[in-house]
């Protein structure tokens, strides 16, 4: 059994909605990333699923079946959490066997499927350890582990890498997407406020805010050509410029822009989205001049915030051999097609 399909799930916690009548699909063998701020309802769609919350209207389905009403131990799913939740007394192959022992799975296959999911975390030479032995790396490797052990038709990973650092995190997004590769009939829901692991990790992604789907698409689509302000700013980094709808193109801050303004009518108000590192610094197209208010270093990149016409514009440029100063006059300029034009409605960057 794969695949989620949420139709028009509500969820109300003491009589306030945290989840709004939610319609959303998960094929089978997709990576679907619910990606939102803090109390955006993410967190909340994916408990429906896994069923420790019931919905107040609407039907959560399971490979077709509504299982809104099933207890979570029958609904067939694995699922990871931020704090791992492994039993501290148990070895990491009893951990693993968990699962299977809680749904009477029979005896004799218990250890070579325990063996088989250890193996494809590649944490088979630690079955023998106690959690406490291990780093948080590896205790995340086991919780997935478990997870897999019971050869779920669904996996639901709410924020799994949260508790990892830097480093490890960037590792276990490759093992993640290693295993989807492996795994390629396994429906998987995960939830992250992580917009780097939503955009790596998922075929799709469906943006949460205020208990309610704003947006879902592909991560190219929702990047290269976001449809709402709050899209554009939450996946990836944006500018979102305030614009006039001109004849030919827009204005912005007095200063004529070349752009595609679709059907958008001269004179209508609009808002510009253009990604910080789509900006290049000197003479070129939609040139943008200003005064350099502030200078940041990041190692291979320098972002400059620029002021033009009141407004605070960023751009992120290949390391400067010779980094401005703050004061200085500079131009930034983009390619029209770098830049879309959103729905009216300004949001500063």
């Amino acid at each position: 059994m794969s695949g989620i399909r949420f139709d028009s799930v509500s969820v109300a916690y003491h009589g306030t909605t945290v989840l709004d009548s939610l319609d959303l699909t998960v094929e089978p063998g997709e990576v679907m990333a619910l990606l939102g701020p803090s109390g955006s309802g993410k967190t909340t769609a994916l408990r429906a699923v896994a069923g420790f919350v019931r919905p107040v209207s609407g039907r959560v389905l399971i490979g077709g079946r509504d299982v809104t009403a099933l207890p979570p131990h029958k609904r067939g799913i694995g699922m990871v959490v931020q704090q791992y939740a492994l039993f501290p007394h148990l070895r990491v192959e009893d951990n693993v066997a968990f699962g299977l022992r809680a749904q009477k799975a029979p005896r004799a296959g218990i250890p070579a499927r325990v063996t088989e999911a250890l193996e494809m975390t590649g944490m088979a030479a630690y079955a023998r350890r106690y959690p406490r032995e291990l780093s948080g790396g590896q205790q995340q490797r086991v919780a997935i582990a478990r997870a897999l052990a019971i050869r779920p038709g669904v996996l639901l990973l709410d924020e799994p890498l949260s508790a990892l650092d830097a480093q490890l995190r960037s590792g276990m997004l490759a093992e993640l997407a290693r295993l989807h590769r492996e795994l390629p009939d396994v429906s998987i829901l995960y939830v992250t406020h992580d917009q780097v692991e939503a955009l790596t990790l998922a075929d799709r992604i469906a943006v949460m805010d205020r208990a309610r789907l704003q947006d879902c698409g592909t991560p190219q689509q929702l990047y290269r050509a976001p449809r709402t302000e709050f899209t554009a700013s939450f996946v990836g980094n944006a500018n979102l410029l305030p614009v006039t709808v001109a004849d030919a193109g827009a204005v912005f801050a007095g200063r004529p822009l070349d752009l595609d303004t679709g059907r958008a009518a001269p004179g209508a108000t609009a808002t510009l989205c253009v990604r910080p590192h789509l900006l290049g610094l000197g003479e070129g197209p939609n040139a943008l001049r200003g005064t350099i208010t502030e200078v940041q270093w990041r190692g291979s990149t320098h972002r400059l915030y620029v002021d033009v016409g009141g407004h605070r514009v960023k751009a992120d440029l290949p390391e400067l051999r010779e980094t401005p100063a703050l004061g200085d006059e500079v131009t930034l300029h983009f390619e029209p097609r770098d830049a879309v034009l959103l729905a009216a409605g300004v949001t500063d960057a």
